[in-house]
Protein backbone atom coordinates (compact mmCIF):
# COMPACT_ATOMS: atom_id res chain seq x y z
CA UNK A 1 0.00 0.00 0.00
CA UNK A 2 1.27 3.47 -1.06
CA UNK A 3 0.86 6.89 0.80
CA UNK A 4 -1.73 7.84 -1.54
CA UNK A 5 -3.41 4.80 -1.09
CA UNK A 6 -3.61 5.47 2.46
CA UNK A 7 -4.97 9.02 2.25
CA UNK A 8 -7.81 8.12 0.19
CA UNK A 9 -8.54 5.63 2.49
CA UNK A 10 -8.39 8.00 5.36
CA UNK A 11 -10.26 10.45 2.73
CA UNK A 12 -12.89 7.67 2.48
CA UNK A 13 -13.25 7.23 6.22
CA UNK A 14 -13.47 11.24 6.75
CA UNK A 15 -16.46 12.04 4.52
CA UNK A 16 -18.21 8.04 5.49
CA UNK A 17 -18.02 6.56 2.41
CA UNK A 18 -15.75 3.45 4.61
CA UNK A 19 -16.42 2.47 8.17
CA UNK A 20 -13.50 2.29 10.51
CA UNK A 21 -13.62 -1.48 10.49
CA UNK A 22 -13.15 -1.82 6.85
CA UNK A 23 -10.36 0.59 6.59
CA UNK A 24 -8.77 -1.60 9.51
CA UNK A 25 -9.33 -4.46 7.25
CA UNK A 26 -7.65 -2.58 4.29
CA UNK A 27 -4.46 -2.08 6.61
CA UNK A 28 -4.55 -5.33 8.02
CA UNK A 29 -0.78 -6.07 6.44
CA UNK A 30 0.54 -2.66 7.96
CA UNK A 31 3.48 -2.71 8.78
CA UNK A 32 4.00 -6.61 8.25
CA UNK A 33 2.79 -9.40 6.07
CA UNK A 34 3.54 -12.91 6.92
CA UNK A 35 3.42 -15.51 3.89
CA UNK A 36 5.61 -18.19 4.91
CA UNK A 37 9.37 -17.41 5.71
CA UNK A 38 9.00 -13.99 5.07
CA UNK A 39 7.90 -10.87 6.50
CA UNK A 40 7.16 -8.51 4.40
CA UNK A 41 8.31 -4.33 5.52
CA UNK A 42 5.03 -2.96 4.04
CA UNK A 43 6.15 0.21 5.98
CA UNK A 44 9.57 0.70 3.85
CA UNK A 45 7.67 2.22 1.31
CA UNK A 46 6.01 4.76 3.62
CA UNK A 47 8.73 5.54 5.90
CA UNK A 48 11.56 6.09 3.11
CA UNK A 49 10.41 6.02 -0.53
CA UNK A 50 11.99 2.48 -1.35
CA UNK A 51 9.89 -0.78 -1.12
CA UNK A 52 11.54 -3.53 0.48
CA UNK A 53 14.27 -5.63 -1.49
CA UNK A 54 15.59 -9.03 -1.40
CA UNK A 55 19.02 -10.23 -1.02
CA UNK A 56 18.39 -13.73 -3.28
CA UNK A 57 21.82 -15.89 -2.78
CA UNK A 58 20.85 -17.24 0.36
CA UNK A 59 17.09 -18.18 -0.03
CA UNK A 60 14.88 -20.47 -2.06
CA UNK A 61 13.17 -19.83 -5.10
CA UNK A 62 10.12 -20.33 -3.39
CA UNK A 63 11.21 -17.74 -0.61
CA UNK A 64 12.31 -15.43 -3.19
CA UNK A 65 8.24 -16.18 -4.92
CA UNK A 66 6.50 -15.24 -1.64
CA UNK A 67 8.25 -11.90 -1.05
CA UNK A 68 7.74 -10.86 -4.94
CA UNK A 69 3.67 -12.14 -3.87
CA UNK A 70 3.85 -9.74 -0.56
CA UNK A 71 5.36 -6.86 -3.30
CA UNK A 72 2.97 -7.96 -5.78
CA UNK A 73 0.06 -8.06 -3.36
CA UNK A 74 0.68 -4.28 -1.47
CA UNK A 75 1.32 -2.78 -4.92
CA UNK A 76 4.61 -1.89 -4.45
CA UNK A 77 7.74 -2.29 -7.00
CA UNK A 78 10.73 -4.54 -5.90
CA UNK A 79 14.28 -6.06 -6.73
CA UNK A 80 15.97 -9.38 -5.99
CA UNK A 81 19.52 -8.82 -5.91
CA UNK A 82 22.31 -11.94 -6.74
CA UNK A 83 20.18 -14.41 -8.03
CA UNK A 84 21.10 -16.71 -10.91
CA UNK A 85 19.34 -17.47 -14.03
CA UNK A 86 18.08 -20.96 -13.03
CA UNK A 87 16.46 -19.76 -9.43
CA UNK A 88 15.58 -16.70 -10.76
CA UNK A 89 13.42 -18.83 -13.54
CA UNK A 90 12.39 -21.12 -10.82
CA UNK A 91 10.54 -18.06 -8.48
CA UNK A 92 9.20 -16.50 -11.67
CA UNK A 93 8.03 -19.69 -12.68
CA UNK A 94 6.12 -19.84 -8.80
CA UNK A 95 5.11 -16.65 -8.94
CA UNK A 96 2.81 -16.83 -11.93
CA UNK A 97 1.49 -19.79 -10.86
CA UNK A 98 0.42 -17.96 -7.45
CA UNK A 99 -1.20 -15.43 -10.02
CA UNK A 100 1.30 -12.50 -8.98
CA UNK A 101 0.85 -9.64 -10.96
CA UNK A 102 3.48 -7.21 -12.29
CA UNK A 103 6.33 -7.10 -15.16
CA UNK A 104 8.99 -10.12 -14.09
CA UNK A 105 12.46 -9.65 -15.45
CA UNK A 106 15.60 -11.44 -14.91
CA UNK A 107 18.69 -8.82 -15.57
CA UNK A 108 21.32 -11.15 -16.34
CA UNK A 109 24.27 -8.90 -16.04
CA UNK A 110 23.35 -7.58 -13.14
CA UNK A 111 22.05 -11.07 -11.40
CA UNK A 112 19.32 -9.00 -10.63
CA UNK A 113 15.65 -9.73 -10.39
CA UNK A 114 12.94 -6.92 -11.07
CA UNK A 115 9.12 -6.47 -10.51
CA UNK A 116 7.67 -3.41 -11.79
CA UNK A 117 3.69 -3.40 -10.63
CA UNK A 118 3.65 0.66 -10.53
CA UNK A 119 4.63 2.07 -13.59
CA UNK A 120 3.50 5.36 -12.08
CA UNK A 121 5.75 8.46 -13.35
CA UNK A 122 9.14 8.79 -12.80
CA UNK A 123 9.77 10.32 -9.00
CA UNK A 124 11.30 13.57 -10.17
CA UNK A 125 12.81 15.33 -13.44
CA UNK A 126 16.57 14.89 -12.64
CA UNK A 127 18.01 11.73 -13.47
CA UNK A 128 20.99 9.88 -11.88
CA UNK A 129 23.94 8.94 -14.04
CA UNK A 130 25.28 5.78 -13.64
CA UNK A 131 29.40 5.23 -14.76
CA UNK A 132 31.54 2.63 -14.91
CA UNK A 133 35.38 2.53 -15.48
CA UNK A 134 35.54 -1.01 -17.29
CA UNK A 135 33.09 -2.64 -18.83
CA UNK A 136 34.37 -5.68 -16.37
CA UNK A 137 32.34 -3.02 -13.70
CA UNK A 138 28.70 -3.58 -15.54
CA UNK A 139 27.68 -6.19 -13.38
CA UNK A 140 27.86 -4.36 -10.04
CA UNK A 141 26.95 -0.99 -11.89
CA UNK A 142 23.83 -2.97 -13.38
CA UNK A 143 22.63 -3.89 -9.94
CA UNK A 144 22.73 0.14 -9.68
CA UNK A 145 21.12 0.59 -12.61
CA UNK A 146 18.27 -1.31 -12.52
CA UNK A 147 17.38 -0.36 -8.96
CA UNK A 148 16.96 2.98 -9.63
CA UNK A 149 14.72 2.82 -12.25
CA UNK A 150 12.70 -0.03 -10.11
CA UNK A 151 12.30 2.45 -7.98
CA UNK A 152 11.21 5.43 -10.32
CA UNK A 153 14.31 7.10 -11.61
CA UNK A 154 15.66 7.93 -14.93
CA UNK A 155 18.90 6.20 -15.09
CA UNK A 156 21.69 7.44 -18.12
CA UNK A 157 24.47 5.04 -18.20
CA UNK A 158 28.13 6.04 -19.08
CA UNK A 159 30.40 3.10 -19.90
CA UNK A 160 34.54 2.32 -20.18
CA UNK A 161 35.27 5.70 -19.62
CA UNK A 162 38.45 4.75 -16.57
CA UNK A 163 41.70 6.62 -16.35
CA UNK A 164 43.58 3.98 -18.83
CA UNK A 165 42.04 6.46 -21.53
CA UNK A 166 40.37 9.41 -19.57
CA UNK A 167 39.78 11.35 -22.60
CA UNK A 168 36.96 8.88 -22.86
CA UNK A 169 34.82 10.85 -20.22
CA UNK A 170 35.37 13.86 -21.93
CA UNK A 171 32.21 14.25 -24.14
CA UNK A 172 29.94 13.02 -20.89
CA UNK A 173 31.30 15.75 -18.35
CA UNK A 174 28.03 18.10 -19.38
CA UNK A 175 25.76 15.03 -18.69
CA UNK A 176 27.27 14.42 -15.33
CA UNK A 177 27.01 18.17 -14.27
CA UNK A 178 23.33 18.22 -15.39
CA UNK A 179 22.97 14.59 -12.38
CA UNK A 180 21.17 15.10 -9.47
CA UNK A 181 23.51 12.36 -8.59
CA UNK A 182 26.16 9.90 -10.10
CA UNK A 183 27.37 6.63 -9.30
CA UNK A 184 31.01 5.24 -10.73
CA UNK A 185 31.84 1.43 -10.53
CA UNK A 186 35.89 1.20 -10.79
CA UNK A 187 38.23 -1.87 -9.89
CA UNK A 188 41.63 -2.17 -10.25
CA UNK A 189 43.10 1.05 -8.76
CA UNK A 190 39.61 2.73 -8.04
CA UNK A 191 40.42 6.14 -9.49
CA UNK A 192 37.65 7.03 -11.69
CA UNK A 193 35.33 8.30 -9.29
CA UNK A 194 37.71 10.68 -7.78
CA UNK A 195 38.42 12.35 -11.19
CA UNK A 196 34.94 12.28 -11.87
CA UNK A 197 33.79 14.03 -7.80
CA UNK A 198 36.08 16.95 -9.43
CA UNK A 199 33.69 17.46 -12.66
CA UNK A 200 30.49 18.02 -10.91
CA UNK A 201 28.85 19.45 -7.99
CA UNK A 202 26.43 16.33 -8.02
CA UNK A 203 26.61 14.36 -5.52
CA UNK A 204 28.98 11.49 -6.54
CA UNK A 205 28.87 7.81 -4.89
CA UNK A 206 31.55 5.69 -5.87
CA UNK A 207 31.45 1.37 -5.65
CA UNK A 208 34.62 -0.24 -5.50
CA UNK A 209 34.01 -3.58 -7.32
CA UNK A 210 36.17 -6.71 -6.72
CA UNK A 211 37.54 -6.21 -10.61
CA UNK A 212 41.68 -6.67 -10.97
CA UNK A 213 45.04 -8.28 -10.74
CA UNK A 214 46.46 -9.82 -7.89
CA UNK A 215 47.41 -6.49 -5.45
CA UNK A 216 43.57 -5.30 -6.48
CA UNK A 217 42.87 -7.50 -3.24
CA UNK A 218 39.27 -8.34 -4.55
CA UNK A 219 38.20 -4.23 -4.60
CA UNK A 220 40.54 -3.44 -1.07
CA UNK A 221 42.77 -2.06 -3.25
CA UNK A 222 40.01 0.58 -4.97
CA UNK A 223 37.96 0.56 -1.39
CA UNK A 224 40.95 2.54 -0.09
CA UNK A 225 41.51 4.87 -2.93
CA UNK A 226 38.05 5.96 -2.89
CA UNK A 227 37.83 6.70 0.74
CA UNK A 228 41.72 8.39 0.18
CA UNK A 229 40.30 10.44 -2.42
CA UNK A 230 41.43 14.43 -2.52
CA UNK A 231 38.18 15.39 -3.98
CA UNK A 232 36.15 16.29 -1.23
CA UNK A 233 32.86 14.66 -0.88
CA UNK A 234 33.28 11.65 -2.40
CA UNK A 235 31.03 8.97 -0.99
CA UNK A 236 31.57 5.61 -0.90
CA UNK A 237 30.10 2.29 -0.26
CA UNK A 238 31.16 -1.41 0.39
CA UNK A 239 33.05 -3.39 -2.50
CA UNK A 240 30.22 -4.29 -5.37
CA UNK A 241 27.44 -3.00 -3.32
CA UNK A 242 25.20 -1.49 -6.11
CA UNK A 243 22.43 -1.88 -4.47
CA UNK A 244 23.37 0.26 -1.66
CA UNK A 245 25.20 2.86 -3.78
CA UNK A 246 21.03 3.23 -5.56
CA UNK A 247 19.35 3.95 -2.62
CA UNK A 248 21.25 6.29 -1.66
CA UNK A 249 21.37 8.01 -5.09
CA UNK A 250 17.61 7.27 -5.37
CA UNK A 251 16.76 9.28 -2.27
CA UNK A 252 19.20 12.33 -3.12
CA UNK A 253 17.19 12.42 -6.72
CA UNK A 254 14.18 12.03 -5.15
CA UNK A 255 14.32 14.80 -2.95
CA UNK A 256 16.66 17.34 -5.78
CA UNK A 257 15.32 16.37 -9.01
CA UNK A 258 12.06 18.27 -8.93
CA UNK A 259 14.62 21.37 -9.33
CA UNK A 260 15.95 19.89 -12.50
CA UNK A 261 19.10 18.34 -11.45
CA UNK A 262 21.82 19.30 -9.60
CA UNK A 263 23.39 21.97 -12.14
Amino acid sequence: MTPEDIRVLLDQVASGRMTPADALLELRDLPARRLGDVAWDSHRILRRGIAESIYGSTKTPRQIADALLSSSAAGTNCVVTRIKPEPATDAIELFVADGGKGELIHHEPGSILSLLVDASRPISDGFVAVVTAGTSDIPVAEEAAVTLETCGNRVVRIRDVGVAGIHRLGIHIRTLQEASAVIVAAGMEGALPGIVAGLTSAPVIGIPTSVGYGTSFGGITALLAMLNSCAGGLTVVNIDNGYGAAVAAHLINARTGRAGGAK
